[in-house]
């Protein structure tokens, strides 16, 4: 192979890798272009080949979810406890593509609860959400206020990265529903920050766009008590458009002011 096509090949490799497909299925490539075998090409008018039976309609999330979790996760009394049911859990196909599960990180007694949206490629690698740009900058916003890593927990709203950081489906978000509604309840934190407008949408299930959503709080509830909730602005967001950031800053004012009401 010359340099050129070594380069090319290593390109394709690499957006491979970004966009999931990360291991072979099969002995032998197969090629998609080929002309087709013979029999069907030469197959009599009026008398179709064979073909596969038609496809079911995918299930829908509840009941992947109803197969593959418990009956109830009333059962699962720690955030530990519900950490490993979510390990194990195969319901979400995203599961499949990526390389950890990022399930949380933070302290499990803290007061603050964070949800964003996806692990990206370096929550994917390090198996911790928020540890990327938009992490770091997430760090730098809490540190403002007086808040670290030992006085918040965060997450998302789905555990695993999709391919190519993509914006997760509806179906995916909804098979991890039930483990966050858990998750929220376990924790049950003084006060929630939602970090994006998918974030906000789908925890409050809502369809306002976050620009109207931010500054106001909310209430989230969680069996039996409504949880103030704040949604703001997400990190990566504020790295590509800077001059939002006055926004997000007037959200952490609000957030601190709430945590020192309720000291």
């Amino acid at each position: 192979m010359t340099g050129g096509e070594v380069k090319a090949a290593a390109g394709l490799l690499a957006w491979y890798e970004a966009m999931g497909v990360d291991e072979a299925i099969g002995d032998a490539p197969v090629d998609r272009f080929a002309a087709p075998p013979a029999a069907e090409r030469t197959a009599k008018p009026g008398k179709n080949p064979a073909r596969p039976s038609a496809a079911r309609a995918p299930k829908s999330a509840a009941s992947v979810f109803a197969q593959a979790a418990p009956a109830s996760l009333e059962a699962v009394k720690t955030l530990a406890e519900l950490e490993a049911l979510v390990a194990g859990f195969e319901g979400c196909a995203l599961k499949k593509t990526a390389k950890n599960t990022c399930f949380s990180r933070g302290s499990d007694e803290a007061r603050i609860m964070l949800i964003g949206e996806a692990p990206g490629r370096d929550e994917d690698l390090q198996g911790r959400p928020f540890v990327g740009r938009a992490g770091q900058l997430l760090d730098r916003m809490l540190a403002a206020i007086g808040l670290d890593e030992n006085s918040v927990y965060i997450t998302n709203t789905i555990y695993w990265r999709p391919p190519g950081n993509r914006t997760p489906t509806t179906q995916e978000i909804e098979a991890c529903v039930p483990f966050l509604t858990r998750q929220i309840e376990l924790l049950s934190p003084q006060v929630i920050v939602l970090l994006g407008g998918a974030a906000a949408k789908s925890v409050l299930n809502v369809t306002e766009g976050i620009m109207r959503m931010r500054g106001k709080w909310k209430l989230y509830n969680a069996k039996d008590r409504d949880i103030p909730t704040l949604p703001t602005l997400h990190p990566a967001y504020l790295l590509r458009s800077p001059e939002a950031k006055r926004y997000a800053w007037r959200d952490l004012l609000m957030l601190k002011a709430r945590l020192e009401e309720t000291e």
